[in-house]
């Protein structure tokens, strides 16, 4: 599943999920531009693909702002050139019970993790219309598929990442642009890590009697970034261990 030629954003990329998706689709061959607020940890995710052998840019700024998007754009495409590979995995997430959670935290969730993707598509989409060839990996979450205890914010902010990929697939169908989601189950990421859990007690209730890696959702996403999958559109993939069976 050769990714040779083609550019790739990956939002988020700096650590977890979004470093190993990086790291995968340049091992596939695809230039990488990794996005974060964290302009250091995307420089080191980026040093480490060029030092495998890779080509990877390290972009710093918000992709929930829209003037920080079109920055960031700018500068990918004049470093890398055109996008026609978007992984919008940039996300935060909260475990706050439910009568705790203020205006302003629904808000940040929503901005972060809904808003975002909104405003990243928005920005990239000329250039895959404009090559008539396009692949959206939106990662969304095992959690708005099953439901979460303390987490209302983050599951809403999700569920509404899997509406959008449905809308945009149907809508860029016929333009050669497929949108899909991996909704990842419980990985073990440094997210998580911060979170109130223990990561051992609950992996251990997996059906896999195991956490995630974040490598698992990488491979998930470089099929759905190939030619291979080029008559996938609008579809979940749910990479969980089965946790969650459809």
């Amino acid at each position: 599943m050769s990714l040779a030629g083609k550019t790739a954003v990956v939002t988020g990329g700096a650590r977890g999920i979004g470093q190993a998706i990086a790291t995968v689709l340049a091992a596939r061959g695809a230039a990488i531009a990794v996005w974060d607020l964290d302009l250091e940890g995307a420089e080191k995710t980026a040093a480490a693909i060029r030092e495998a052998g890779g080509t990877a840019i390290a972009v710093g700024g918000d992709a929930a702002d829209a003037a920080a998007v079109a920055t960031s754009a700018a500068q990918t495409r004049a470093e890398l050139g055109g996008v026609t590979i978007l992984v919008n995995n940039a996300g935060i997430t909260t475990f706050t019970p439910f009568e705790n959670v203020t205006e302003e935290l629904w808000d940040r969730l929503i901005r972060v993790n809904l808003k975002g993707p909104f405003l990243v598509t928005r920005e990239l989409l000329p250039d895959m219309l404009a090559a008539g060839w396009g692949r959206i990996i939106n990662i969304s979450s095992s959690s708005a598929q099953t439901g979460a205890p303390v987490m209302a914010p983050y599951v809403a902010s999700k569920g509404g990442v899997i509406g959008l990929t449905k809308a945009l697939a149907m809508e860029y169908a016929d333009k050669g642009i497929t949108v899909n989601n991996v909704p990842p189950g419980f990985v073990d990421t440094p997210l998580i890590r911060q979170g109130p859990i223990d990561v051992d007690a609950v992996a251990a209730t997996m059906p896999m009697n195991r956490a995630g890696k974040p490598e698992d959702i990488a491979y998930a996403v470089a099929y759905l970034a190939s030619e291979e999958a080029g008559y996938v559109t609008g579809q979940t993939l749910s990479v969980n261990g089965g946790r969650y069976l459809l």
